[in-house]
């Protein structure tokens, strides 16, 4: 049934024995996706070697079973066992996304709502930061421009994962429009209202994926404005680069020296035409990724946030939990899994 796992069994070892060689350590990169993919056949293996074990017992005991009653009495056991581990199997070999072993760059937009939806488009970011602790993520602010309230009118971070499970394979399913309902800070008749934030994910591009011609750029630099330090307000720190063939415009003035904020664009400019590259090249695979909506629109959302009831709602799948708090603190596992679920039995047909 699963034949050609063979070939994934024996290429698992040869990603063991480069590993072991002190050799390929010296090209941090390569060692990096060698690992990212001894690491993804890892599971298939060892659920593969219980499949194969579960069938030989199941084979032996239908050949004792009229020799000997107690084999025959474990042959269901075995039998449902066998299905089990093959379901599992089927659920391990789907086609993995090409991007899930990839780090993210994720940005979050203040939308309709004002200074409130300001504030809201700061819960997620810190709900983001939260929940990247929890995975064992590298964290990165990028770019940042803050309300006057505290909140953030955008900000851009970058993710960075070491092991499975990687940033792009839990956070893609996190594009698109938040809704977030509750009281404001500065409502003072109690009532609720509803705003919402926009947030957009990408899988960061190498260097050598995207390649990008210093003479397509437009680079702009001028005076950082807003809160960060003696700094920023006295020297044209602020970077602007305009990728002129496709108009794809990238700002960034957190950082206090010019050279970084450039870094800074540069990185997110990759991972934009990254983005974009592959939604010309395959619309299909890039269904996910053209379905984050870029207007934030209230009336257009992937999820619900009601602060008076404590509730997370993602109305893709129906998914519904009354931990909110739990939520913005991070807790964004069960949410995340019932996206990822759903799109297995989406590719299992289901």
């Amino acid at each position: 049934m699963f034949e050609h796992v063979d070939e994934l069994v024996a290429e698992h070892a040869d990603l063991e024995k480069q590993l072991a060689d002190p050799e390929i350590h010296t090209d941090q990169g390569k060692a990096r996706a060698v690992g990212r993919r001894y690491a993804e056949l890892g599971p298939i293996v060892s659920k593969y070697a219980e499949w194969q074990r579960a069938g030989d017992d199941l084979a032996a005991a239908k050949e004792l079973a009229d020799e000997d009653a107690s084999f025959r009495a474990e042959i269901p056991d075995l039998e449902a066992a066998v299905a089990r581990l093959t379901d599992e199997m089927r659920v391990l070999l789907v086609p993995r996304d090409p991007n899930d072993d990839k780090d993210v760059i994720l940005e979050v937009k203040a939308g309709e709502g004002g200074d409130e939806s300001a504030l809201f488009a700061g819960d997620l970011l810190r709900m983001y930061l939260r929940f990247a602790e929890r995975q064992g993520w590298k964290t990165e602010v990028l770019d940042a421009t803050e309300s006057d309230l505290g909140g953030y009118k955008e900000a851009t971070i970058a993710l960075r994962g070491r092991n499975e499970p990687m940033p792009w394979s839990r956070l893609k399913y996190e594009g698109g429009v938040h809704r977030v309902q509750r009281v404001p800070a500065t409502e003072s008749q109690g009532r609720i209202h509803t705003s919402a934030a926009g947030v957009l994910v990408m899988p960061e591009a190498e260097e050598v994926e995207i390649e990008i011609d210093p003479n397509d750029l437009r680079i702009d630099v001028y005076r950082s404005s807003g809160p960060g330090g003696q700094s920023v307000n006295t020297t044209d720190s602020a970077v602007r680069i305009t990728h002129l063939p496709t108009g794809i415009v990238v700002s960034c003035q957190n950082e206090k020296s010019q050279l970084q904020n450039k870094e800074s664009a540069m990185r997110i400019l990759r991972a934009r035409m990254l983005q974009a590259a592959q939604e010309a090249a395959d619309a299909e695979a890039s269904e996910a990724r053209r379905s984050q909506v870029r207007t934030v629109d209230r009336s257009e959302r992937i999820r619900t946030y009601n602060f008076p009831e404590n509730r997370i709602s993602d109305h893709r799948v129906g998914f519904k939990a009354y931990n909110l708090d739990q939520v913005l603190d991070g807790d964004l596992d069960a949410v995340v899994q019932a996206l990822a679920d759903a799109d297995t039995a989406t590719a299992l047909g289901g």
